[in-house]
């Protein structure tokens, strides 16, 4: 298993669609016995959070976020904790809304403490 996601900051490699995350977004993660969570801005993002589980390197959470236009939205997503040859963490996702139409992937990784 890939180790703990806690204290860890991540960001997408990529953009998504307007409104979405993106490579500005930086995510700051918790894990504890099974019990992940996160909190989440930038970019399009003013707020965001996620709740959810971690069953050896597979989280399964829903998150929820609030956008620069005064919009909300929800979504369930299922990813890969996946350990980077250089120690670093990454996670292979595939999310769906479920406040709206929509579903992908995305991949992020994790930031070193120099590009916070």
């Amino acid at each position: 298993m890939a180790r703990s996601l806690d204290g860890l900051v991540l960001t997408p490699v990529a953009d998504q669609a307007p409104g979405q995350v993106g490579t500005r977004t930086r995510f700051a993660y918790h894990e504890k016995d099974g019990e992940i969570w996160a909190e989440y801005a930038g970019g399009d993002v003013v707020r965001g959070h996620l709740v959810g589980t971690r069953e050896g390197d597979t989280l399964d959470f829903r998150y929820v976020q609030l956008t620069g236009d005064g919009t909300t939205s929800c979504g369930h997503c299922v990813s890969a904790v996946v350990e980077l040859p250089d120690g670093r963490v990454r996670l292979e996702e595939s999310w769906e809304w479920e406040s709206k139409v929509g579903s992908g992937t995305s991949v992020v990784e994790q930031v070193t403490a120099y590009e916070h």
